[in-house]
């Protein structure tokens, strides 16, 4: 199950997730009514998913953390009613080092959160001021320590390819992350998305060689101090991948509610795609209305396959060939002409039942996806 909430203190000037700055007179954030909207959502959705276990939860945005541990308290509370919840449920929180203190970590640990994942980005006050994050090297460095301190299971996204970072720079976010050690680690390239302000007044970025040195040497370190590399981004210690975004890898079904969710559902005979309005005063007058999803709409077999390729080749060990069939309904031979192409370039093998993308596959991942966009 994804969880979205969509405010945040500021945009970033990178961002295209679907946030919004609160705007509000008074400077408040209506927790309440949200709440109130997604649980409206989610007893609407229930019948949909009835009998089936939720076994992960990931509270995405937005930044989550501006909202209060009572808050998700609510909203788990009513989770566990409405479904039936793992007992070992993997429960994610994304927090931003800005908005967060040892009260907070507290009280999200108290209401069930297992899992934080903590918007770091850089330990540079520099860089972090140039991609227009709210917190400095301090902050992030004592989010960091205050959320190993609380969690077991701890994730710090980085950014590197930053405005003018040099090679040496990214290295020493990479050497701060890893002497924290966190049980999980992502690694993302800046990119410039459209619709961002980054996109239509670009920054001065390293070049191509330099960013990609940044990768590789990074890739390195990581896995030298005992992180696997098991996702184009994510590097986790042993046993410790997460769980909700494998599922998403290998095309699990999921239920999204909230402002701008998505689900993906299989049944018997289709598999189906659900959004929900994007603006949170639209998603909240709908779901009160019990018209929280917006569209709904199966998935075509042309495209059920490159949506499995997408997701799967993401993965650096890749998957088993037979989930191909497990997830899709298709049979692999669907893929025949696709995969031998793919093979001859060097992108990708079949071996052991289990396709997997090459090194070469994995740097040149879009050229390996274009193949399969039949």
């Amino acid at each position: 199950m994804y969880i979205h909430i969509p405010w945040c203190v500021r945009k970033c000037p990178y961002c295209d997730f679907n946030s919004h700055e609160n705007r509000n007179q008074n400077g408040e954030i209506p927790e309440a009514a949200y709440i109130d909207a997604l649980i409206a959502d989610l007893e609407l959705a229930t019948p949909k998913v009835w009998g089936r276990k939720i076994r992960s939860i990931f509270f995405g945005g937005g930044t989550p953390s501006l909202f209060s541990a009572t808050a998700i308290d609510r909203i788990l509370s009513h989770v566990r009613m409405l479904t039936p919840l793992e007992f070992d449920a993997e429960i994610t929180l994304e927090a931003n080092p800005g908005t967060v203190d040892a009260a907070h970590f507290a009280g999200y640990k108290a209401a069930g959160v297992n899992r934080l994942s903590l918007g770091i980005q850089s330990f540079n006050s520099d860089y972090l001021q140039a991609i227009g994050r709210i917190h400095d090297s301090q902050q992030a460095f004592d989010a960091a320590k205050l959320a190993l301190n609380t969690f077991e299971q701890v994730n710090l996204d980085i950014m590197y390819g930053l405005p003018n970072q040099s090679l040496q720079d990214a290295l020493k976010d990479a050497q701060t992350a890893i002497a924290l050690n966190p049980s999980h680690l992502s690694f993302y390239h800046l990119t410039l998305e459209p619709n961002t302000p980054f996109h239509h007044t670009p920054p001065s970025l390293p070049d191509d060689d330099t960013s990609a040195e940044m990768q590789i040497e990074i890739e390195a370190l990581l896995t030298q101090n005992g992180y696997e590399h098991y996702e184009t981004s994510a590097f986790a210690k042993k046993g410790k991948q997460a769980r909700h975004n494998l599922n998403y890898w290998q095309f699990g079904d999921y239920l999204g509610i909230g402002a701008g969710a998505h689900s993906k559902l299989s049944y018997h005979d289709k598999i189906t795609r659900e959004t929900r309005a994007k603006h949170p005063k639209a998603y909240m007058e709908q779901a009160m209305q019990d018209k929280a999803i917006e569209r709904e709409w199966v998935i075509e077999q042309d495209d059920l396959s490159f949506e499995f390729m997408m997701n799967a080749l993401r993965l650096i060990e890749g998957v088993p060939i037979a989930l191909f069939k497990q997830r899709t309904g298709l049979s692999i031979n669907t893929l025949e002409t696709a995969i031998k192409k793919a093979q001859s370039k060097g992108l990708l093998t079949i071996a052991d039942g289990r396709m997997q993308p090459t090194l070469l596959g994995q740097r040149f991942l879009n050229e390996l996806l274009e193949i399969f966009l039949v």
